[in-house]
């Protein structure tokens, strides 16, 4: 995953949590609890991130996660119908989510964790289908893995030395 420095200070960052699980630890005086929260922040505008907070009180566990996400933000390359440039497969883990590029009216077409992903990085217009393992946490990390591998075709036409054209065609 390529993760290039962005400025976050001066973004409107919203997030949402995915999920939120109690762990339990036995010891010998009993039940350590703990919560494991799963974060997704993004701007809206082609970024987005994926955090785990831990920690003994559930709005704690969030803040780290959101914290966690800020830290491991990622560029996604958009086209003019807010959709993917190409069709792309993310994996991670067992987890595998391909994204499908998508004319302008599609909307977000996705699962509860790669819907988050989607609708957070700014997305408009995508199909995805999750393969393989269905936990959440992979699947959000899947689906970043494979937005972050996406790329605009005036990368790929400097690196061919082509023109944009020539690479569309």
């Amino acid at each position: 995953m390529k993760r290039s420095i962005i400025d976050t200070e001066n973004m409107e960052l919203s997030e949402k949590v995915v999920s939120i699980k109690r762990v339990t630890k036995v010891v010998k005086g009993g039940r350590n609890m703990r919560f494991t929260a799963l974060v997704v922040v993004g701007d809206n505008a082609g970024h987005v991130g994926a955090g785990l907070g831990k920690a003994t009180e559930i709005p704690e566990a969030i803040r780290k996660g959101k914290e966690d996400a800020i830290k491991n933000m990622v560029t996604i390359a958009l086209d003019e119908n807010g959709s993917v440039t190409h069709d792309q497969t993310g994996k991670f883990g067992s987890a595998e989510v391909l994204l499908k590029k998508a004319p302008e009216g599609t909307g977000i077409i996705a699962g509860g964790p790669a819907r988050n992903v989607c609708e957070l990085a700014g997305i408009k217009n995508i199909r995805t289908k999750s393969l393989g393992s269905n936990n959440k946490q992979n699947v959000v990390l899947a689906t970043i893995a494979g937005l972050s591998q996406v790329k605009d075709p005036e990368e790929v036409a400097k690196k061919r030395g082509k023109t944009v054209e020539e690479i569309l065609a």
